[in-house]
Order: C-alpha cells, then structure tokens, then sequence
C-alpha cells in the first residue's frame, strides 16, 4: 500500500497542481449508485465515491482501495468512462482535480459506507443536491 503525504505536505503540493483521482460507478438495475458526503466539502450532496491516488498506485490499485475503504467492497473495473474536472474549493479538498471515473462491478461484499458517506442509495435520476461536476458527468455518461 503506498504510503500516505504528511497533512501538510499533501496541502503544499495540491495548492499548486491539480489533484489526480478516481471515481468509482456502481450500476445496477436500481440506477447508479451515489453517497451523501457526511464531511467536508460538499455535506449533504450526493456524489460518486472516489479518493485521490497515491504516489506509485495504479489506476486499478487506486480504485480497489478507494471501493475497499469507502463502500467495504471488491470490484472488478469494467472500463474507464472519461474524466472530469473540479475547479472549485466548494466541491473539493484542494481546489483543482482532475478524477477518472471507472465502471466497476461488485465481485463480493456488501456495501458498508467508511465516516466519508452518511448513506448511499441507487438513482435512476441524478437528484438535484448533487455534487455539480458529478451531475454534469453523470447527465453526459447516460
């Protein structure tokens, strides 16, 4: 597992250059699955799960810890599905990251949500408290 940036030097370096991450998509009959974020940014808005990957993690390295970590899950990716862009402090930690969204399929677990997601549930209408960049993917993927 690599190894995790000090809080401040993490904060130095992502005030100054984009912030690469992963998003992890959930589809299933029930529409596609989306977490309220119980911290901050963004308290209250529904969103994709994704995380930031780490110095010497691969695409599918970092989006097996992030559904490990923030749905209890194992997935297999299905494919990448683009990329999207945040710009704002308003949605994200740093300002600026880019994430690639990854379908996945769920290989085994059930979903137990980490301190990062207050509940999740499966839409087959993007509801309208949505994290704004995750809204715009999601209307342009379907």
């Amino acid at each position: 597992m690599p190894k995790r940036l000090p809080s401040e030097e993490f904060n130095r370096i992502y005030s100054k250059v984009p912030r690469l991450c992963v998003d992890i998509v959930v589809k299933s009959s029930e529409g596609i699955l989306l977490t309220k974020r119980a911290i901050p940014p963004s308290i209250g808005y529904w969103h994709i799960p994704g995380g930031t990957i780490m110095h010497g993690e691969t695409l599918e390295q970092a989006v097996k810890r992030v559904a490990e970590k923030e749905l209890g899950v194992d997935v297999k990716i299905i494919k990448i599905l683009g990329a999207t862009e945040f710009l704002s402090d308003k949605t994200t930690i740093m300002g600026h990251a880019v994430s690639i969204p990854h379908l996945v399929k769920v290989i085994s677990g059930k979903i137990k949500l980490d301190n990062q997601a207050s509940e999740y549930r499966f839409f087959k209408k993007i509801p309208g408290k949505t994290i704004p960049e995750h809204k715009k993917f999601l209307e342009s993927y379907k």
